[in-house]
């Protein structure tokens, strides 16, 4: 046993708790589901196109001995969210956590970024994140105690560039984080925020393909890499866990340092 291994330590130990991961197809949302069912939790894995069986993350939770149970959701739809929330009130043990990490973006200046794309964005990265936490953390606040974590963004704090509709969604998350945790704190619901830095997935690819846009980018951060989605694990098991219990309204980067310059 490692001793320093965060699951290890019992201020961090998930066992016993139901975690929702949405987004939890690839990228960060796998990273995420699979560090906190080696924490202890059993996961609902959710995801506009998580396959039925035999999806990554399922292989992946279950090979740690934990329960994954796969649900489908658009988080585009308003109806779908409010279905899912249903379901998930309905399974036969309440949602401990929630991560809201499902998200998408749309690259265009803003002179030719449509009206389509921005409704299309606002409504995954910022409206159903309130419909489906509101529900969910309703039923957390009947019983006085849940862990509520936003997948925020370097565009929480900066303008970015050729993305507005994410920028105002990613802005509009950090508000609603502080807005949640005002409200909640003291009714034993934490919500927080983690703020990724630029991460190594599909939704960078065009920017890792343009030599010059990747260098610059690399320039800017001094721990010299892209981010890797094992690299919020860490993180997300801290503000899933009793360790947190006092921390409240935070945007905490996992950013290479970005924001430090």
């Amino acid at each position: 046993m490692n001793p320093t291994d965060p699951s290890r330590i019992p201020a961090f130990d998930l066992s016993g708790r139901l975690a929702v991961v949405t987004g939890a197809r690839r990228g960060i949302g796998l990273a995420v589901a699979e560090a906190l069912a080696a924490a202890g939790a059993d996961i609902v894995a959710v995801s506009a196109h998580v396959e039925p069986t035999g999806s990554e993350v399922a292989e992946r939770v279950t090979a740690l001995g934990r329960r994954c149970t796969v649900l489908r959701a658009d988080f585009a739809d308003r109806a779908d969210v409010a279905r899912l929330s249903t379901l998930l009130g309905g399974l036969d043990r309440p949602v401990d956590i929630l991560v809201n990490n499902a998200g998408t973006i749309a690259r265009a200046p803003a002179a030719q970024h449509s009206d389509a794309d921005w409704d299309h964005v606002l409504s995954v990265d910022l409206t159903s994140q309130f419909i489906l936490t509101r529900e969910v953390g309703r039923r957390m606040l009947e019983r006085g105690h849940g862990k509520i974590v936003f997948t925020a963004s370097l565009l929480s704090f900066q303008g970015g560039i050729n993305v507005p509709g994410y920028a105002a969604a990613k802005s509009g998350l950090a508000g609603l984080t502080r807005a949640l945790a005002n409200e909640w704190a003291g009714q034993g619901v934490n919500v927080n925020a983690i703020v990724p830095g630029y991460v190594a997935t599909d939704n960078t690819q065009a920017l890792r393909d343009d030599p010059d846009r990747n260098a610059a980018i690399l320039d800017r951060i001094p721990a010299g890499r892209w981010a890797r989605p094992e690299d919020f694990g860490g993180i997300a098991v801290f503000l899933a866990s009793a360790a947190s219990d006092y921390v409240h309204g935070a945007l905490i980067p996992v950013d290479g340092g970005w924001l430090g310059r």
